[in-house]
């Protein structure tokens, strides 16, 4: 296993070049004195022939603290634009009957990290709210739900709204809990009865 370290914050790099065998560690490269370490009896003479070609120890060196650097800071940078976008969700408020849970569903953000949360008069719902954790789409977005046990009466004397915050987005999101903004087919299907 040949390979390096990169903390973009404090400028911190490492590199290392080692060999397993059968599932455990048999010989790695010390850095610093750019001698090789045999972790098991059976590697003592491929460490002492190893450590005769010290051009080959340096070059080795030389690939996981520099070149090896080098490339994991390009493909950091190639991913970036990727892994630091932020993509906005959207929200609705979802109803099977008059009297199920409403669920607030927000849908097609990135990246995972967010907060679904329930409002009532402008303080937070913890009583009758239950949180679902964020899955994956099909597209590399997320989505999540949280649904909240009111009756319509108790809705409709309050003001409950749905807030949606995501990681990088300074924006919150705000669905108020309304007959307009809950989406249905209860409605459609009733006159059917």
């Amino acid at each position: 296993m040949i390979g390096c370290e990169w903390d973009d914050e404090t400028g911190v790099t490492d590199g290392f070049h080692q060999y397993g065998y059968d599932g455990e560690d048999f010989i790695s490269l010390d850095l610093k004195t750019l001698t090789w370490i045999a972790s098991v009896q059976q590697a003592v003479i491929t460490k002492q022939m190893w450590d005769n070609d010290r051009p080959k120890n340096e070059c080795w060196k030389n690939y996981v603290t520099q070149e090896c650097i080098d490339w994991l800071k390009e493909f950091v940078e190639y991913g970036r634009s990727s892994l630091m976008r932020t993509v906005p969700p959207s929200v609705s408020l979802l109803q099977k009957t008059p009297y199920s849970p409403v669920t607030c569903h927000a849908s097609g953000f990135y990246p995972n990290r967010v907060m679904v949360t329930w409002k009532k008069n402008g303080q937070e719902c913890h009583e009758d709210v239950e949180i679902g954790e964020a899955l994956p789409n099909n597209d590399g977005t997320f989505q999540k739900s949280v649904q909240l046990t009111v009756k319509p009466e108790e809705w409709k004397n309050h003001k409950y709204q749905c807030v949606v915050q995501v990681s990088g987005i300074q924006e919150d999101f705000i669905k108020d809990l309304t007959e307009d903004e809950i989406q249905t087919n209860w409605g459609e299907t009733k006159d059917i009865y």
